[in-house]
């Protein structure tokens, strides 16, 4: 009996310990604002996503303002795949027609954001779901024509998200915006970005299926630790990244230069990998800071 009580203390005391190490780092964060961009294997997988979004209400009760912006590329290749509409991408971005644009709404907007705003809500009433169409919080122009309506973010307004924010629920936003000519379909790791520019965030992090960013993808042992804002625009020029990642990283590159203090790329697969990053030394994924 003795010697079980005794460990049972020691797995106890180690519990505190961890609690201790993350003390400074909680004091640190509470009141700031943290976007965080969703996607990806963590988020198709359920048992990832309940892990991720209990990660989410626990920043929300230690003080952090959260805003989480999703994406759902998995969910809308399946949804055109049902609806056997081409599925096409140029630049890392997806051709988007008419038909498609429809399909990304009622998947975005119908599908993912719902989910995503009632798993929040099983932990209470936590959650409000928009689109960037909502309040026109994602004001949108078309990028090119050969992308169909695939939008740049011209202009965010905040307004909706503060509101949401002020009332004391985690906004969860779907990336379809809305132009003079109707709905566009945006980029989730660039409207992550565009919205923490425009709330002044404290810290944007983009959740995915990787470690990070590596210096070479088929190397496991070269994932770099962190990229200062300069270091971050040279990558960007060199023509070295490929598919996804480039707006992905473009997005990073002007949050910094519009003054976000941090960006972090996680993968969201690994257990806890948000609260690991944020009250813990040792972090994890790849830091982008200011130089």
């Amino acid at each position: 009996m003795k010697q079980r009580d005794r460990q049972q203390r020691e797995a106890a005391a180690s519990k505190v310990d961890v609690l201790m190490e993350a003390l400074p780092w909680i004091n640190n964060m509470r009141g700031k604002t943290f976007v965080i961009k969703y996607g990806g294997a963590a988020m198709e997988n359920d048992e990832l996503c309940r892990q991720v979004v209990a990660d989410i209400e626990l920043l929300k009760l230690m003080g952090i303002r959260i805003v989480l912006v999703h994406g759902g590329g998995k969910a809308i290749n399946a949804q055109l795949k049902a609806l056997n509409i081409p599925v096409t991408f140029k630049g890392g971005l997806r051709v988007t027609d008419d038909a498609t644009m429809d399909a990304v709404q009622q998947v975005l907007v119908g599908q993912v954001n719902q989910r995503l705003v009632w798993a929040l809500n099983e932990y209470g009433h936590n959650a409000v779901g928009i689109s960037g169409a909502d309040g026109k919080t994602l004001k949108a122009a078309p990028i090119d024509p050969e992308l169909g309506r695939v939008g740049r973010i011209r202009e965010v307004d905040p307004s909706l998200i503060e509101t949401i924010l002020e009332d004391g629920y985690i906004p969860v936003i779907a990336t379809v915006g809305c132009g003079a000519d109707g709905f566009y379909n945006i980029n989730a790791d660039v409207a992550a970005g565009k919205v923490a520019e425009a709330m002044g965030a404290d810290k944007l992090i983009y959740l995915t299926d990787v470690d990070g960013l590596y210096g070479d993808i088929n190397d496991e042992d070269s994932l770099i630790q962190s990229l200062s804002r300069a270091e971050t625009h040279v990558l960007l020029e060199s023509g070295e990244l490929g598919g996804g990642m480039i707006p992905k990283i473009r997005s990073i590159a002007e949050a910094l230069d519009a003054g976000v203090s941090e960006v972090v790329i996680l993968n969201g697969t690994f257990p806890h990998s948000l609260l690991l990053e944020i009250f813990t030394d040792a972090g994890c994924g790849t830091m982008f800071t200011q130089d």
